[in-house]
């Protein structure tokens, strides 16, 4: 069951969050991007990077860097931050958390509210929740940080010459950066630095994901420099049809097979099956190693109970179109669509049968599957009964049905891939809730997509379960109370009954509503990772969920996103 807000953590959504000033320029390209090709840059020219690097030779680098990637010269000194931080990147990984400082600016606070003193130290934070500040130092001091919320270059020179301080971490404006920087090169540290939303020096935010990451930055993961795209990639290529022919061992036999490898080989996001890979990766003592052909199985069997959902989901819902082609049952008939669900579940049965891994391996690799697809089951019927005699719901009750529904899926991705590398059995509680939240908050994507019709269903004209409509629903009171609830109760709304729920539901502000839960429960699964002992699984699955929930990054300041909006409360306090 979903928990009351009360026995929820905190969560790094809890911050106020304002649009950048509008001269604040954007950087067009994807920031991800800038950082790979940055990466790769150091990697190629790592005999001409020693650290610590004088200004203008970083400068210098940061220009070529610039020219080479095609973006304008406005944005040399922040590629020039980016370049920095990889060249000490590594240096910073083998520097234990107890000899690090995380540097965090006063301007990060919510000024006019802000209840916090000031000493010679810097501000002394009360805890008020307002801020990431709060957020930010609790992380860092129970992983064993010195923590200052302070600006000036004489205090911190004068921590590092104390000798407990190896590496900074640094959140900060270019402009302090700049100033920082020859002190930082005098110094010999590696630093780090992660930059400012805005430069305007009030009510400040930063990239919370960018900040998580470097905190916990360290050298015992071993997947810390895995190519995550290129893992995305070999994955996807095993979907290809000569590649499934392969992994079944031998090409299709009759039309049904046909029917059934075209659909696992149709375009998809294909996340579960790289979430199983990711997980097997993250337990291997070389996690580039070549994956075996019984993971190519394990990872091929996830994708096929999946693909197999969405087919028996399709008919159920009577949807037309999926990935932007014909449904199964549209385009071969509801009977085959049937039998070719029916196969795809057996198929993946016999791949993790046929793994070829140990006895013990292959009956935990069944069980795990026999659980989450009875889960899935329930969840699912969970909503057809509903559907018998509809009603209105309320965004804690469609917020369950996620739970139930779509977690499960996520859950067996994972807890396979691991059962495969043969994980400590520790680990299948805490990647069950890691995979609770990571369900719902994709769920949740999911119908802000369908909202704005960028999904391949439209949950607001058939009136099905959705957090949107769950909301709006908690929030409307008279006239607006009434159509919602007659839409739930009456199910496929003509053209104009939900055009006048979709007026509600943006008026009400339940798109706002859902990010913020989006967000709460993202963190929340990313939270979960904190609990876990080993170095690797935690790192490589805290940026997998942040993979899976990327946005295109407009400029150095991540202006979109809706983590800065979130209030944090989840569950039962979805709708207020």
């Amino acid at each position: 069951m979903l928990v009351p807000i009360q026995s929820v953590p905190r969560t790094f959504a809890q911050i106020k969050w304002r649009q950048p000033q509008e001269n604040i320029p954007a950087l067009r390209a994807d920031r991800e991007n800038l950082k790979r090709f940055i990466a790769g840059y150091v990697e190629r020219n790592r005999h001409a990077l020693t650290p610590p690097l004088v200004l203008d030779e970083l400068r210098q680098h940061a220009e070529v860097v610039v020219r080479e990637f095609g973006i304008e010269g406005k944005f040399t000194d922040y590629a020039g931050v980016l370049l920095n931080n990889e060249v000490w990147r590594e240096h910073l990984a083998t520097v234990p958390f107890d000899r690090r400082l995380l540097l965090l600016p006063k301007c990060l606070r919510i000024e006019d509210k802000c209840p916090a003193p000031f000493d010679e130290f810097g501000l002394l934070c009360k805890q008020c929740g307002l801020c990431t500040i709060q957020d930010l130092q609790e992380e860092a001091e129970r992983m064993g940080y010195a923590c200052l919320v302070a600006e000036g270059s004489a205090l911190v020179m004068a921590m590092i010459q104390t000798g407990k301080i190896e590496a900074i971490v640094g959140v900060s404006c270019l402009s302090v950066l700049e100033k920082a920087f020859p002190f930082m090169e005098a110094a010999a540290i590696p630093g780090v630095a992660i930059p400012l939303n805005q430069d305007d020096c009030k009510d400040t935010t930063v990239d919370i994901e960018w900040v998580w990451d470097i905190l916990h930055l360290t050298s015992e993961d071993r997947t810390r420099r895995m190519d995550l795209d290129a893992v995305r990639r070999q994955t996807d290529s095993w979907f290809r049809p000569e590649a499934l022919d392969e992994i079944f061992g031998a090409p299709a036999e009759n039309e049904t097979e046909r029917i059934g490898r075209e659909w696992l080989s149709r375009a998809g996001k294909r996340w579960r099956p790289f979430l199983t890979v990711c997980a097997w990766q993250a337990l291997q003592d070389d996690p580039n190693a070549k994956p075996p052909e019984g993971l190519r199985k394990v990872a091929v069997a996830v994708e096929c109970f999946h693909k197999a959902s969405l087919i028996h989901d399709d008919i159920e819902d009577n949807d037309p179109d999926r990935y932007g082609e014909s449904t199964m049952h549209v385009s071969q008939g509801l009977p085959v669509a049937l039998n070719v669900g029916d196969l795809l579940v057996g198929e993946g049965y016999r791949l993790l049968a046929e793994s070829g891994a140990p006895a013990h391996v292959v009956g935990k690799l069944i069980s795990v599957a026999a659980a989450g697809h009875r889960a899935l089951c329930l969840g699912q019927g969970d909503e057809l009964c509903w559907a018998r005699d509809r009603r209105p719901l309320s965004a804690l009750q469609v917020l369950e049905i996620f739970r139930r529904k779509t977690a499960p899926a996520f859950e067996v991705a994972l807890r396979l891939g691991a059962a495969f590398a043969e994980a400590p059995d520790y680990m299948d509680r805490l990647l069950a809730r890691c995979s609770e939240n990571l369900g719902i908050a994709y769920q949740i994507r999911d119908d802000l997509d369908d909202f704005f019709e960028q999904g391949d269903s439209d949950d607001v004209r058939a009136m099905r379960p959705s957090v949107l409509l769950g909301i709006a629903g908690d929030r409307a009171k008279g006239a607006e109370k009434g159509l919602l609830d007659r839409a739930w109760r009456d199910g496929m709304a003509d053209e104009a009954t939900a055009a006048q729920v979709r007026e509600v539901v943006a008026a009400l502000k339940a798109d706002e509503r859902a990010r913020q839960l989006l967000e709460a429960y993202k963190e929340q699964a990313v939270r979960t990772l904190t609990e876990f002992d080993h170095a690797s699984m935690k790192g490589l699955l805290r940026r997998v969920i942040g993979k899976i929930f990327s946005i295109e990054i407009q400029g150095w300041c991540s202006e979109f996103e809706a983590r800065n909006a979130a209030s944090g409360a989840v569950g039962a306090t979805a709708a207020q």
